[in-house]
Protein backbone atom coordinates (compact mmCIF):
# COMPACT_ATOMS: atom_id res chain seq x y z
CA UNK A 1 0.00 0.00 0.00
CA UNK A 2 0.91 3.58 -1.02
CA UNK A 3 1.12 6.16 2.37
CA UNK A 4 -2.02 7.43 3.39
CA UNK A 5 -2.86 10.98 3.06
CA UNK A 6 -6.19 11.81 4.37
CA UNK A 7 -7.24 15.42 4.31
CA UNK A 8 -10.35 15.11 6.00
CA UNK A 9 -10.95 15.28 10.13
CA UNK A 10 -12.91 11.66 10.33
CA UNK A 11 -12.97 9.19 7.79
CA UNK A 12 -16.69 7.78 6.73
CA UNK A 13 -17.70 4.70 8.48
CA UNK A 14 -16.40 2.40 5.22
CA UNK A 15 -13.49 4.36 3.71
CA UNK A 16 -11.38 2.62 0.50
CA UNK A 17 -9.25 1.77 2.80
CA UNK A 18 -10.94 -0.18 4.69
CA UNK A 19 -13.05 -1.70 1.93
CA UNK A 20 -10.16 -2.88 0.56
CA UNK A 21 -8.92 -4.32 3.95
CA UNK A 22 -12.36 -6.56 4.21
CA UNK A 23 -11.49 -7.83 0.93
CA UNK A 24 -8.70 -8.87 1.92
CA UNK A 25 -9.98 -10.20 4.69
CA UNK A 26 -12.02 -11.99 2.96
CA UNK A 27 -9.41 -13.37 0.65
CA UNK A 28 -7.20 -14.62 3.07
CA UNK A 29 -10.45 -16.20 4.82
CA UNK A 30 -11.19 -18.15 1.39
CA UNK A 31 -7.50 -19.25 1.31
CA UNK A 32 -7.66 -20.72 5.15
CA UNK A 33 -10.81 -22.46 3.81
CA UNK A 34 -9.20 -23.96 0.97
CA UNK A 35 -6.06 -25.69 2.92
CA UNK A 36 -8.40 -26.80 5.07
CA UNK A 37 -9.53 -29.12 2.69
CA UNK A 38 -6.83 -29.82 1.24
CA UNK A 39 -5.40 -32.64 2.56
CA UNK A 40 -1.88 -31.44 4.30
CA UNK A 41 1.35 -33.28 3.85
CA UNK A 42 3.63 -33.99 6.48
CA UNK A 43 7.16 -34.84 7.33
CA UNK A 44 8.19 -37.56 9.89
CA UNK A 45 11.52 -38.16 10.94
CA UNK A 46 13.18 -39.91 14.47
CA UNK A 47 15.82 -37.47 15.46
CA UNK A 48 16.95 -39.16 18.53
CA UNK A 49 16.52 -41.10 21.69
CA UNK A 50 14.71 -39.83 24.66
CA UNK A 51 18.16 -40.99 26.59
CA UNK A 52 20.04 -39.45 24.19
CA UNK A 53 19.63 -35.77 25.65
CA UNK A 54 19.90 -34.29 28.78
CA UNK A 55 17.34 -32.63 30.39
CA UNK A 56 17.42 -28.66 29.80
CA UNK A 57 19.31 -29.45 26.19
CA UNK A 58 18.82 -27.29 23.17
CA UNK A 59 20.09 -29.24 19.81
CA UNK A 60 19.63 -28.47 16.32
CA UNK A 61 18.49 -31.43 14.10
CA UNK A 62 17.13 -31.42 10.40
CA UNK A 63 14.49 -32.59 8.44
CA UNK A 64 14.68 -32.62 5.24
CA UNK A 65 18.17 -30.72 5.11
CA UNK A 66 16.40 -28.38 7.05
CA UNK A 67 17.17 -27.08 10.64
CA UNK A 68 15.11 -27.08 13.59
CA UNK A 69 15.51 -26.37 17.47
CA UNK A 70 14.99 -29.23 19.92
CA UNK A 71 14.69 -28.71 23.56
CA UNK A 72 14.13 -30.88 25.83
CA UNK A 73 13.21 -29.39 29.19
CA UNK A 74 11.30 -30.33 32.54
CA UNK A 75 11.51 -33.97 30.81
CA UNK A 76 9.00 -32.97 28.03
CA UNK A 77 10.37 -32.05 24.02
CA UNK A 78 9.49 -29.42 22.10
CA UNK A 79 10.84 -27.89 18.78
CA UNK A 80 10.62 -24.29 17.30
CA UNK A 81 12.58 -22.15 15.02
CA UNK A 82 16.34 -22.53 15.05
CA UNK A 83 16.61 -18.72 13.97
CA UNK A 84 16.40 -15.43 16.00
CA UNK A 85 14.13 -13.40 14.17
CA UNK A 86 15.74 -10.62 14.64
CA UNK A 87 18.73 -11.27 12.69
CA UNK A 88 18.88 -14.35 12.69
CA UNK A 89 20.87 -15.49 15.64
CA UNK A 90 21.30 -19.56 16.32
CA UNK A 91 19.53 -19.89 19.24
CA UNK A 92 21.20 -23.41 20.14
CA UNK A 93 23.73 -20.95 21.65
CA UNK A 94 21.50 -18.72 23.37
CA UNK A 95 20.11 -19.55 27.34
CA UNK A 96 17.76 -22.08 28.13
CA UNK A 97 15.79 -20.80 31.22
CA UNK A 98 12.25 -21.58 32.62
CA UNK A 99 10.17 -22.06 29.31
CA UNK A 100 11.93 -19.72 27.14
CA UNK A 101 15.21 -19.42 25.07
CA UNK A 102 16.83 -16.21 24.77
CA UNK A 103 18.83 -14.95 21.79
CA UNK A 104 22.57 -15.28 23.22
CA UNK A 105 23.19 -11.85 21.22
CA UNK A 106 20.35 -9.00 21.43
CA UNK A 107 18.41 -10.59 23.98
CA UNK A 108 15.03 -11.85 22.36
CA UNK A 109 13.07 -14.03 23.88
CA UNK A 110 10.93 -17.15 22.34
CA UNK A 111 8.68 -19.47 23.96
CA UNK A 112 9.41 -23.22 23.86
CA UNK A 113 6.38 -24.65 23.48
CA UNK A 114 5.03 -21.66 21.37
CA UNK A 115 7.73 -19.93 19.40
CA UNK A 116 5.79 -16.48 20.85
CA UNK A 117 7.36 -13.41 21.55
CA UNK A 118 8.42 -13.21 25.44
CA UNK A 119 10.88 -10.57 24.86
CA UNK A 120 11.99 -7.89 22.24
CA UNK A 121 13.51 -6.94 19.94
CA UNK A 122 11.99 -8.68 17.00
CA UNK A 123 8.46 -8.27 15.57
CA UNK A 124 7.82 -12.12 14.33
CA UNK A 125 7.72 -15.13 16.62
CA UNK A 126 8.87 -18.52 15.65
CA UNK A 127 7.26 -21.60 14.39
CA UNK A 128 6.64 -24.55 16.28
CA UNK A 129 6.40 -27.97 15.67
CA UNK A 130 5.08 -31.26 16.64
CA UNK A 131 6.87 -33.76 18.81
CA UNK A 132 6.25 -37.28 19.92
CA UNK A 133 7.88 -39.72 22.08
CA UNK A 134 6.91 -43.22 20.49
CA UNK A 135 9.30 -45.98 21.91
CA UNK A 136 11.79 -44.61 23.33
CA UNK A 137 12.37 -42.72 20.19
CA UNK A 138 11.80 -39.05 19.67
CA UNK A 139 9.48 -38.16 16.44
CA UNK A 140 9.86 -35.04 14.52
CA UNK A 141 6.40 -33.74 12.14
CA UNK A 142 6.95 -30.83 9.70
CA UNK A 143 4.18 -29.66 7.89
CA UNK A 144 5.17 -29.23 4.23
CA UNK A 145 3.81 -26.03 4.14
CA UNK A 146 5.81 -24.64 6.87
CA UNK A 147 9.05 -26.41 6.26
CA UNK A 148 10.97 -23.33 4.93
CA UNK A 149 9.65 -21.27 7.59
CA UNK A 150 11.68 -20.11 11.07
CA UNK A 151 9.34 -17.46 11.55
CA UNK A 152 5.60 -16.64 11.95
CA UNK A 153 3.40 -13.91 12.34
CA UNK A 154 1.51 -13.80 15.68
CA UNK A 155 -2.09 -14.08 14.76
CA UNK A 156 -3.83 -10.91 14.69
CA UNK A 157 -7.58 -10.11 13.96
CA UNK A 158 -8.42 -7.21 10.82
CA UNK A 159 -10.97 -4.04 11.38
CA UNK A 160 -14.07 -4.15 11.60
CA UNK A 161 -16.74 -1.17 10.10
CA UNK A 162 -19.34 -2.42 12.67
CA UNK A 163 -16.17 -0.78 15.69
CA UNK A 164 -15.87 2.48 15.75
CA UNK A 165 -13.29 2.59 18.24
CA UNK A 166 -9.86 5.37 17.00
CA UNK A 167 -6.63 4.69 18.47
CA UNK A 168 -4.17 7.06 16.94
CA UNK A 169 0.11 6.26 17.16
CA UNK A 170 1.99 9.18 16.60
CA UNK A 171 5.67 7.96 15.64
CA UNK A 172 7.17 5.60 13.11
CA UNK A 173 9.45 3.93 14.95
CA UNK A 174 9.24 0.15 16.38
CA UNK A 175 6.98 1.28 19.81
CA UNK A 176 3.99 2.47 17.06
CA UNK A 177 4.58 -0.95 15.57
CA UNK A 178 4.63 -2.82 18.26
CA UNK A 179 1.79 -1.22 19.97
CA UNK A 180 -0.22 -1.58 16.55
CA UNK A 181 0.16 -5.44 16.31
CA UNK A 182 -0.29 -6.20 19.94
CA UNK A 183 -3.88 -4.36 19.58
CA UNK A 184 -4.59 -7.03 16.39
CA UNK A 185 -3.32 -9.79 18.43
CA UNK A 186 -5.48 -8.53 21.06
CA UNK A 187 -8.57 -8.81 19.24
CA UNK A 188 -8.90 -4.87 18.66
CA UNK A 189 -10.78 -4.13 15.39
CA UNK A 190 -11.29 -0.35 15.66
CA UNK A 191 -9.61 1.91 13.23
CA UNK A 192 -5.60 2.11 14.22
CA UNK A 193 -3.88 5.46 12.35
CA UNK A 194 -0.29 5.16 12.86
CA UNK A 195 1.01 8.97 11.63
CA UNK A 196 4.59 9.62 11.23
CA UNK A 197 6.74 12.63 10.04
CA UNK A 198 8.76 10.49 7.89
CA UNK A 199 8.31 9.59 5.00
CA UNK A 200 8.91 5.94 5.08
CA UNK A 201 7.36 3.44 6.84
CA UNK A 202 8.58 1.86 10.18
CA UNK A 203 12.32 0.69 9.57
CA UNK A 204 15.27 -0.64 11.49
CA UNK A 205 16.96 2.47 12.13
CA UNK A 206 20.22 1.17 14.33
CA UNK A 207 21.40 -0.56 10.76
CA UNK A 208 21.78 3.03 9.30
CA UNK A 209 25.21 4.21 11.63
CA UNK A 210 26.17 0.40 10.88
CA UNK A 211 25.28 0.10 6.63
CA UNK A 212 25.21 3.43 5.48
CA UNK A 213 24.68 2.65 2.03
CA UNK A 214 21.47 0.67 3.35
CA UNK A 215 18.50 0.98 0.79
CA UNK A 216 14.93 1.31 2.39
CA UNK A 217 12.99 -1.36 0.56
CA UNK A 218 15.85 -3.72 2.69
CA UNK A 219 15.34 -2.26 6.12
CA UNK A 220 11.39 -2.02 6.20
CA UNK A 221 10.54 -3.85 9.75
CA UNK A 222 7.35 -4.72 7.57
CA UNK A 223 6.39 -4.37 4.24
CA UNK A 224 4.00 -2.34 3.13
CA UNK A 225 1.00 -4.82 2.27
CA UNK A 226 1.53 -6.07 5.89
CA UNK A 227 -0.67 -2.90 7.30
CA UNK A 228 -2.93 -3.25 4.33
CA UNK A 229 -3.67 -6.95 5.24
CA UNK A 230 -4.40 -6.26 8.99
CA UNK A 231 -5.89 -2.80 8.78
CA UNK A 232 -3.17 -0.46 10.29
CA UNK A 233 -3.54 2.58 8.34
CA UNK A 234 0.06 4.35 7.87
CA UNK A 235 0.05 8.33 7.20
CA UNK A 236 3.44 9.53 6.50
CA UNK A 237 5.03 13.04 6.20
CA UNK A 238 2.14 13.51 9.05
CA UNK A 239 4.12 15.73 11.35
CA UNK A 240 1.88 16.54 14.39
CA UNK A 241 1.85 19.87 16.25
CA UNK A 242 -0.42 20.00 19.46
CA UNK A 243 -2.16 17.56 21.14
CA UNK A 244 -5.89 18.30 22.59
CA UNK A 245 -6.69 15.87 25.82
CA UNK A 246 -9.69 17.42 26.88
CA UNK A 247 -11.12 17.09 23.26
CA UNK A 248 -9.08 13.81 22.24
CA UNK A 249 -7.51 15.44 19.27
CA UNK A 250 -4.41 15.60 17.86
CA UNK A 251 -3.27 18.73 15.04
CA UNK A 252 -1.21 17.62 12.44
CA UNK A 253 1.53 20.07 10.28
CA UNK A 254 -0.45 19.82 7.15
CA UNK A 255 -3.54 21.16 8.58
CA UNK A 256 -5.53 18.15 9.47
CA UNK A 257 -7.26 17.12 12.96
CA UNK A 258 -7.53 13.84 14.08
CA UNK A 259 -9.66 11.96 16.85
CA UNK A 260 -8.95 9.54 18.76
CA UNK A 261 -9.70 7.16 21.87
CA UNK A 262 -6.51 6.33 23.02
CA UNK A 263 -3.38 7.83 21.88
CA UNK A 264 0.40 6.93 21.91
CA UNK A 265 2.99 8.94 21.87
CA UNK A 266 5.89 7.25 20.21
CA UNK A 267 7.76 10.92 18.92
CA UNK A 268 11.69 9.51 19.47
CA UNK A 269 14.10 11.88 19.35
CA UNK A 270 15.99 14.42 17.57
CA UNK A 271 19.82 14.90 17.41
CA UNK A 272 21.61 17.50 18.75
CA UNK A 273 23.10 20.38 16.25
CA UNK A 274 26.83 22.12 17.08
CA UNK A 275 26.17 25.52 18.45
CA UNK A 276 29.23 27.46 17.23
CA UNK A 277 30.66 29.21 14.27
CA UNK A 278 29.88 27.35 10.84
CA UNK A 279 27.27 24.70 12.04
CA UNK A 280 24.88 25.46 9.00
CA UNK A 281 27.90 24.93 6.67
CA UNK A 282 26.70 22.54 3.72
CA UNK A 283 28.02 19.07 4.50
CA UNK A 284 27.76 19.29 8.20
CA UNK A 285 25.77 16.62 9.17
CA UNK A 286 22.81 14.68 11.39
CA UNK A 287 22.34 11.15 11.13
CA UNK A 288 17.87 10.44 11.31
CA UNK A 289 16.91 9.37 8.46
CA UNK A 290 17.97 6.79 5.23
CA UNK A 291 18.43 9.79 3.43
CA UNK A 292 20.45 11.15 5.45
CA UNK A 293 23.34 7.97 5.66
CA UNK A 294 22.66 8.01 1.83
CA UNK A 295 24.36 11.22 1.94
CA UNK A 296 26.55 10.59 4.41
CA UNK A 297 27.91 7.31 2.22
CA UNK A 298 28.21 9.15 -1.18
CA UNK A 299 30.01 12.57 0.28
CA UNK A 300 32.30 10.46 2.25
CA UNK A 301 33.88 8.10 -0.52
CA UNK A 302 37.89 9.58 -0.77
CA UNK A 303 37.13 12.66 1.57
CA UNK A 304 38.09 13.65 4.72
CA UNK A 305 35.88 12.65 7.60
CA UNK A 306 35.24 14.14 10.84
CA UNK A 307 32.80 13.12 13.43
CA UNK A 308 31.83 14.89 16.17
CA UNK A 309 30.97 12.66 19.41
CA UNK A 310 31.72 9.66 20.46
CA UNK A 311 28.28 8.33 20.98
CA UNK A 312 27.80 4.42 19.54
CA UNK A 313 26.57 6.17 16.22
CA UNK A 314 30.00 7.87 15.93
CA UNK A 315 31.53 4.90 16.75
CA UNK A 316 29.76 3.00 14.00
CA UNK A 317 29.65 5.45 11.27
CA UNK A 318 33.46 5.79 11.86
CA UNK A 319 34.33 2.12 11.70
CA UNK A 320 32.27 1.80 8.45
CA UNK A 321 33.85 4.86 6.48
CA UNK A 322 37.38 3.57 7.62
CA UNK A 323 38.42 1.69 4.16
CA UNK A 324 36.15 4.03 1.91
CA UNK A 325 37.18 7.40 3.50
CA UNK A 326 40.85 9.19 2.98
CA UNK A 327 40.70 10.13 6.69
CA UNK A 328 38.03 9.51 9.34
CA UNK A 329 38.70 11.47 12.49
CA UNK A 330 36.50 11.19 15.54
CA UNK A 331 36.67 13.78 18.21
CA UNK A 332 35.97 12.61 21.48
CA UNK A 333 37.69 10.22 24.18
CA UNK A 334 37.73 6.74 23.28
CA UNK A 335 40.87 5.41 21.58
CA UNK A 336 38.98 1.63 20.45
CA UNK A 337 39.59 1.93 16.95
CA UNK A 338 43.13 3.35 16.27
CA UNK A 339 43.78 0.36 14.92
CA UNK A 340 41.54 0.99 11.79
CA UNK A 341 43.32 4.21 11.16
CA UNK A 342 40.98 6.43 12.64
CA UNK A 343 42.03 9.23 14.31
CA UNK A 344 41.18 10.47 17.84
CA UNK A 345 41.25 13.54 19.32
CA UNK A 346 40.69 13.43 23.23
CA UNK A 347 39.34 15.68 25.28
CA UNK A 348 38.39 18.61 22.72
CA UNK A 349 35.76 19.89 21.29
CA UNK A 350 35.17 22.08 18.15
CA UNK A 351 35.32 25.82 18.54
CA UNK A 352 34.47 26.46 14.75
CA UNK A 353 33.67 25.35 10.97
CA UNK A 354 35.15 26.97 8.11
CA UNK A 355 34.37 26.91 5.01
CA UNK A 356 34.48 28.48 1.05
CA UNK A 357 31.22 29.11 -0.82
CA UNK A 358 28.97 27.70 1.70
CA UNK A 359 30.91 24.05 2.12
CA UNK A 360 32.52 23.18 4.64
CA UNK A 361 36.69 23.17 4.66
CA UNK A 362 38.04 22.36 7.88
CA UNK A 363 36.90 22.42 11.62
CA UNK A 364 39.21 24.06 14.60
CA UNK A 365 39.74 22.73 17.98
CA UNK A 366 40.09 24.18 21.48
CA UNK A 367 43.08 22.56 21.41
CA UNK A 368 44.50 24.84 18.46
CA UNK A 369 44.50 21.85 16.03
CA UNK A 370 42.86 23.07 12.49
CA UNK A 371 41.33 19.33 10.89
CA UNK A 372 40.57 19.25 6.78
CA UNK A 373 37.21 18.68 6.81
CA UNK A 374 35.20 17.78 3.81
CA UNK A 375 32.13 16.10 5.70
CA UNK A 376 31.39 15.97 9.23
CA UNK A 377 28.98 14.17 10.88
CA UNK A 378 27.96 15.39 14.62
CA UNK A 379 26.86 12.78 17.15
CA UNK A 380 26.47 14.21 20.58
CA UNK A 381 23.20 13.46 21.17
CA UNK A 382 19.58 13.91 21.23
CA UNK A 383 17.03 15.72 22.96
CA UNK A 384 13.23 14.04 23.01
CA UNK A 385 10.74 15.05 20.13
CA UNK A 386 7.78 16.66 22.50
CA UNK A 387 8.01 20.63 21.85
CA UNK A 388 4.27 19.77 20.33
CA UNK A 389 3.39 18.87 23.70
CA UNK A 390 3.58 22.75 25.11
CA UNK A 391 0.38 23.75 26.36
CA UNK A 392 -0.99 20.22 26.68
CA UNK A 393 -1.82 19.04 30.14
CA UNK A 394 0.82 15.92 29.68
CA UNK A 395 3.73 16.25 32.07
CA UNK A 396 7.07 16.36 30.69
CA UNK A 397 10.29 16.99 32.99
CA UNK A 398 12.84 19.43 33.07
CA UNK A 399 14.85 17.34 30.14
CA UNK A 400 11.78 17.22 28.27
CA UNK A 401 10.99 13.31 28.41
CA UNK A 402 7.04 12.50 29.36
CA UNK A 403 6.42 10.74 32.64
CA UNK A 404 4.75 7.35 32.44
CA UNK A 405 3.70 5.33 35.10
CA UNK A 406 4.68 1.52 35.11
CA UNK A 407 1.37 1.01 32.95
CA UNK A 408 3.11 3.66 30.05
CA UNK A 409 -0.05 6.12 30.91
CA UNK A 410 0.73 9.23 31.03
CA UNK A 411 -0.53 12.41 33.26
CA UNK A 412 -3.79 12.26 31.02
CA UNK A 413 -6.27 9.34 30.75
CA UNK A 414 -6.12 7.25 27.66
CA UNK A 415 -2.93 9.14 26.61
CA UNK A 416 0.59 6.31 26.94
CA UNK A 417 3.92 7.35 25.65
CA UNK A 418 7.02 4.89 24.21
CA UNK A 419 9.69 4.74 23.82
CA UNK A 420 12.83 7.53 23.69
CA UNK A 421 10.57 10.30 24.40
CA UNK A 422 9.29 8.41 27.98
CA UNK A 423 10.82 8.69 31.51
CA UNK A 424 9.44 5.65 33.37
CA UNK A 425 9.99 3.25 36.52
CA UNK A 426 12.68 0.45 36.34
CA UNK A 427 12.28 -1.92 38.49
CA UNK A 428 16.08 -2.50 38.15
CA UNK A 429 16.50 0.84 39.72
CA UNK A 430 13.82 0.18 42.36
CA UNK A 431 11.57 1.46 40.55
CA UNK A 432 13.21 4.86 40.19
CA UNK A 433 11.86 6.91 36.78
CA UNK A 434 14.69 6.57 34.06
CA UNK A 435 15.07 7.63 30.68
CA UNK A 436 16.92 4.63 28.52
CA UNK A 437 16.46 4.97 24.80
CA UNK A 438 17.15 1.20 23.87
CA UNK A 439 15.92 -0.43 20.45
CA UNK A 440 14.83 -3.10 23.00
CA UNK A 441 12.89 -1.13 25.18
CA UNK A 442 10.88 0.84 22.59
CA UNK A 443 9.40 -2.50 21.25
CA UNK A 444 8.84 -3.77 25.10
CA UNK A 445 7.13 -0.25 25.81
CA UNK A 446 5.19 -0.60 22.58
CA UNK A 447 4.12 -3.78 23.80
CA UNK A 448 3.08 -2.72 27.28
CA UNK A 449 1.01 0.42 26.29
CA UNK A 450 -0.81 -1.87 23.91
CA UNK A 451 -1.90 -3.93 26.52
CA UNK A 452 -2.90 -1.28 28.74
CA UNK A 453 -5.17 0.58 26.44
CA UNK A 454 -7.05 -2.95 26.27
CA UNK A 455 -7.11 -2.57 30.38
CA UNK A 456 -4.96 -5.94 30.91
CA UNK A 457 -3.06 -4.19 33.48
CA UNK A 458 0.41 -5.19 32.37
CA UNK A 459 3.50 -3.68 34.22
CA UNK A 460 6.73 -2.44 32.34
CA UNK A 461 8.50 -6.29 33.85
CA UNK A 462 12.31 -5.96 31.42
CA UNK A 463 15.65 -5.76 31.47
CA UNK A 464 17.61 -3.76 29.31
CA UNK A 465 19.42 -4.76 26.64
CA UNK A 466 21.70 -2.90 24.36
CA UNK A 467 23.84 -3.99 21.42
CA UNK A 468 26.55 -3.18 18.51
CA UNK A 469 29.19 -4.09 16.24
CA UNK A 470 32.07 -2.28 15.25
CA UNK A 471 34.70 -3.51 12.92
CA UNK A 472 34.23 -6.77 14.23
CA UNK A 473 33.92 -6.30 17.76
CA UNK A 474 30.72 -7.45 19.56
CA UNK A 475 29.94 -5.05 22.07
CA UNK A 476 26.61 -5.94 24.60
CA UNK A 477 24.96 -4.39 27.78
CA UNK A 478 22.39 -5.20 29.55
CA UNK A 479 21.05 -3.76 33.18
CA UNK A 480 21.15 0.12 34.46
CA UNK A 481 24.40 1.05 35.28
CA UNK A 482 23.57 4.35 36.98
CA UNK A 483 25.47 4.94 40.14
CA UNK A 484 27.55 1.99 39.62
CA UNK A 485 30.55 1.84 42.53
CA UNK A 486 33.15 -0.13 41.47
CA UNK A 487 33.41 -2.48 38.11
CA UNK A 488 34.94 -6.12 38.24
CA UNK A 489 36.34 -6.95 34.84
CA UNK A 490 36.89 -10.97 34.12
CA UNK A 491 38.96 -11.57 30.34
CA UNK A 492 41.57 -9.54 28.90
CA UNK A 493 41.23 -5.93 27.94
CA UNK A 494 44.54 -5.67 25.99
CA UNK A 495 43.24 -8.73 23.81
CA UNK A 496 39.36 -7.16 23.49
CA UNK A 497 37.86 -10.02 24.94
CA UNK A 498 36.28 -9.65 28.14
CA UNK A 499 33.36 -8.45 30.60
CA UNK A 500 32.55 -5.93 33.21
CA UNK A 501 30.42 -6.58 35.90
CA UNK A 502 28.99 -2.94 37.28
CA UNK A 503 28.50 -3.06 41.09
CA UNK A 504 27.06 -0.98 43.71
CA UNK A 505 25.38 -2.00 46.86
CA UNK A 506 27.24 -5.16 46.67
CA UNK A 507 25.22 -6.59 43.81
CA UNK A 508 25.69 -6.35 40.07
CA UNK A 509 23.14 -3.83 38.30
CA UNK A 510 24.69 -4.14 34.96
CA UNK A 511 27.14 -6.10 32.90
CA UNK A 512 28.95 -4.91 29.51
CA UNK A 513 30.89 -7.47 27.08
CA UNK A 514 33.17 -7.43 24.06
CA UNK A 515 33.41 -10.63 22.18
CA UNK A 516 32.30 -12.44 25.46
CA UNK A 517 29.27 -14.06 24.40
CA UNK A 518 26.71 -15.10 25.93
CA UNK A 519 27.50 -13.87 29.23
CA UNK A 520 25.55 -10.61 28.99
CA UNK A 521 22.47 -12.54 27.76
CA UNK A 522 22.67 -15.06 30.53
CA UNK A 523 22.74 -12.18 33.10
CA UNK A 524 19.99 -10.44 31.74
CA UNK A 525 18.04 -13.72 32.02
CA UNK A 526 19.38 -13.65 35.74
CA UNK A 527 17.90 -10.30 36.18
CA UNK A 528 14.88 -11.02 34.65
CA UNK A 529 13.76 -13.71 36.56
CA UNK A 530 14.11 -11.16 40.11
CA UNK A 531 17.42 -12.89 40.63
CA UNK A 532 20.74 -11.02 41.96
CA UNK A 533 24.28 -11.88 41.50
CA UNK A 534 26.57 -10.64 44.11
CA UNK A 535 29.63 -9.22 44.24
CA UNK A 536 31.67 -11.99 45.31
CA UNK A 537 29.78 -14.37 42.51
CA UNK A 538 30.37 -11.95 39.92
CA UNK A 539 34.10 -12.52 41.25
CA UNK A 540 34.44 -15.93 40.79
CA UNK A 541 35.57 -16.45 37.39
CA UNK A 542 33.82 -20.43 37.90
CA UNK A 543 30.28 -18.02 37.71
CA UNK A 544 28.28 -19.59 40.20
CA UNK A 545 25.40 -17.17 39.46
CA UNK A 546 24.53 -19.39 36.50
CA UNK A 547 22.47 -21.82 38.75
CA UNK A 548 20.11 -19.11 39.08
CA UNK A 549 19.20 -19.40 35.43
Amino acid sequence: MGATKSKSVDLPALSSFEAKDNRLHNDRQRHRSKMKEEPETMFEKEVCLVTEMQDEEMREVEIKNRKVLLIKSNGEFSAIGHLCTHYGSPLVKGILSHGRVRCPRHGACFNIKTGDIEEYPCVDGLQSFKVEVQDGKVILSISARVLDLNKRTLDMVTRSPADKGVILLIGGGPASLVCAETLRQEGYKGRIILATKEMHFPYDRPKLSKQLDSQIENILLRKPEFYTMHGIEVLTNKEATSVNTRKRKVSFKDGTIQRYDNLLIATGSIPRMLDCPGAGLKNVCLLRTPEDANQINELAAGSNVVIIGTSFIGMEVAAFMAEKAKSVTVIGTSEVFEEQAVKFYMLDHVTELRGEDGLLKEIELAGGNVLPADICVVGIGVTPATDFLKGSRINTDSKGTIVVNEFMQTSVAKVFAAGDVTSFPLPLHKNQSVNIGHWQLAHRQGHVAAMNMQRKMIGIRTVPFFWTLCSGKSLRYAGYGAGYEEVIIQGTIDELKFVAFYIKEDKVVAVASLNYDPVVAQVAEVLALGKTISKSEAEDEDRPWLKNI
